[in-house]
C-alpha cells in the first residue's frame, strides 16, 4: 500500500509539475505574442492612424513633441542615443501612454547608417520630426567637427533612409542661428542666412541639403527656424533637466532655476557690451508648449513636393537682464547677478517677425515671458533632481 501510495503521489506530483510548466510556457508565449503585435503595430501602416519619427525625443524639446502627438493619438517612436536626452522624459511617456501601438523608444544613434537603415526598414513611418542635435552656441565654437558630425551629418543619413524607404514628410527642427547677426530686425524668412558660429552654419549646410534634395522629391518638408525656447508643460508631466555637466552651456532659464535654488552661487551674464538699450543680448523667448503647437501645425499642413519655411517666435524681444529680472519675480528670489565678458560665437540683437506662420498655419504664440518662467519654475521645485532617474539604460 505503501508502494502504491508513493506511485500515485509521484504520478500526481509529475502531472502538476508538468501543468506548472505548460501554464507558464503559455504565459510566457502570451506576453511575447503581446509584445511581438505591439511591435508589428509599428510596423505597418494602418488607415487612420500617422506614425511620427520623433529622433532626439527623449531631449528637453523632443519629449514635449512626443506628448503634444501623443495626446492628438498619433504612433510616436521616439529614436534617442540618450548623450544629451533623459530616459526620464520616455519613462514619464511611457507610463502615461501604456496602451500597445502607441508609443516605443529606440536607444540608437543617427550617425550609425546601418542602424538608421535598420530603424526605417522595421518600422512603417508616415512622417519624421527630426530634433536629435547637439544645441549650444559656445560648445560649438569649441567642437565644431562634433556639431558638424551631429547636426549635418545625421541629417544626411535621415534623409537618405527617408527617400530609400518612401517616408513622405519631414518637420525639421532649424534655428534663428542660421541668420547670425542680420542688421535688419525683425528677421522675416527672406532675411539673408549668414550665421557666424558653426552650431548655425551646421544648421545651414542641413537645411540646404534638405531644400536641394526636395527640388527633384515629392517630399512634403517644413522648416521651422525657432528662437530661444524657455517653458515646461503646463500640466507638470516634462520639464527641462540638463545633465549636470552641461549646465554651464545651458539655456539661461536653467541657470536662472540653479541660482533660485542654490545649486549655483549666481547667475552669470557674459556680454555688457553689446548695441543694445542695456548691453546685454536681445532674444526672443518662445515657449516650448508654443514651439510643439507649431510643429503639430506644420506636420497637418504639410504638402507633398512642397517647402514650408517659417520662423517661429514671439516677434519681441527682451534683453537678459529683462529675463533676469522677470525670473526673480517667477521665482521670488533675489538672484545674484554677475556680469563678465562676451561668450564666443553670440550676437547682439534677435528676434522674429512671426508673421508667415500666422498667416499660413494659423500658429500664434500664447505664452508671455513671465508665464513661461513661472510654468518652468513650478516644474522645478516639484523636481528638485529632475526626473529621478538615471540616464543609463538599465
Amino acid at each position: 500500500m505503501d508502494i502504491a501510495v508513493a506511485k500515485r503521489s509521484s504520478s500526481f506530483s509529475g502531472k502538476f509539475f508538468a501543468a506548472a510548466v505548460l501554464i507558464t510556457l503559455c504565459f510566457v508565449m502570451f506576453k511575447q505574442s503581446l509584445n511581438s503585435s505591439s511591435h508589428n503595430m509599428f510596423s505597418y501602416h494602418e488607415a487612420g492612424v500617422t506614425h511620427v519619427l520623433v529622433t532626439g525625443g527623449a531631449g528637453y524639446i523632443g519629449s514635449h513633441a512626443a506628448l503634444r502627438l501623443l495626446k492628438d493619438s498619433y504612433r510616436v517612436t521616439i529614436v534617442d542615443n540618450l548623450s544629451r536626452g533623459n530616459i526620464g522624459a520616455v519613462r514619464v511617456l511611457q507610463n502615461l501612454f501604456p496602451e500597445p501601438g502607441r508609443l516605443q523608444f529606440i536607444y540608437a544613434d543617427l550617425g550609425d547608417a546601418k542602424v538608421v537603415n535598420k530603424i526605417f526598414s522595421e518600422n512603417a513611418f508616415d512622417a519624421v520630426m527630426h530634433f536629435a542635435a547637439v544645441a549650444y552656441v559656445g560648445e560649438s565654437t569649441l567642437e565644431p567637427l562634433r556639431y558638424y558630425h551631429n547636426i549635418t551629418s545625421n541629417t544626411l543619413l535621415v534623409l537618405e533612409a527617408m527617400a530609400a524607404h518612401n517616408v513622405k514628410t519631414l518637420i525639421y527642427s532649424s534655428t534663428c542661428a542660421t541668420y547670425g547677426e542680420p542688421e535688419k530686425m525683425p528677421i522675416t524668412e527672406e532675411t539673408t542666412q549668414v550665421p557666424i558660429n558653426p552650431y548655425g552654419k551646421a544648421k545651414k549646410m542641413a537645411e540646404d541639403i534638405i531644400l536641394d534634395f526636395s527640388k527633384n522629391s515629392d517630399m512634403g518638408v517644413m522648416i521651422l527656424r525657432y528662437f530661444n525656447v524657455i517653458g515646461s508643460d503646463p500640466e507638470g508631466k516634462l520639464g527641462e533637466a540638463p545633465r549636470p555637466e552641461l549646465r554651464e552651456q545651458g539655456r539661461i532659464s536653467g541657470a536662472c532655476f540653479d541660482a533660485a535654488r542654490g545649486i549655483i552661487p549666481g547667475l552669470k551674464v557674459r556680454g555688457t557690451d553689446y548695441e543694445t538699450a542695456d548691453g546685454t543680448c536681445v532674444r526672443d523667448y518662445i515657449d516650448v508648449t508654443d514651439l510643439v503647437d507649431a510643429h503639430v501645425k506644420a506636420l497637418a499642413h504639410a504638402q507633398p513636393g512642397k517647402v514650408g519655411i517659417y520662423n517661429v517666435g514671439t516677434g519681441k524681444g527682451s534683453s537678459v537682464k529683462e529675463f533676469v529680472e522677470a525670473c526673480k519675480k517667477a521665482t521670488g528670489v533675489d538672484i545674484k547677478v554677475e556680469y563678465l565678458s562676451r561668450r564666443p560665437g553670440d550676437y547682439a540683437k534677435v528676434y522674429s517677425d512671426p508673421s508667415k506662420v500666422r498667416q499660413e498655419l494659423n500658429w500664434t504664440a500664447h505664452y508671455t515671458l513671465q508665464e513661461s518662467l513661472q510654468i518652468a519654475w513650478r516644474w522645478q521645485k516639484s523636481h528638485l533632481k529632475g526626473y529621478g532617474l538615471s540616464n543609463a539604460m538599465d
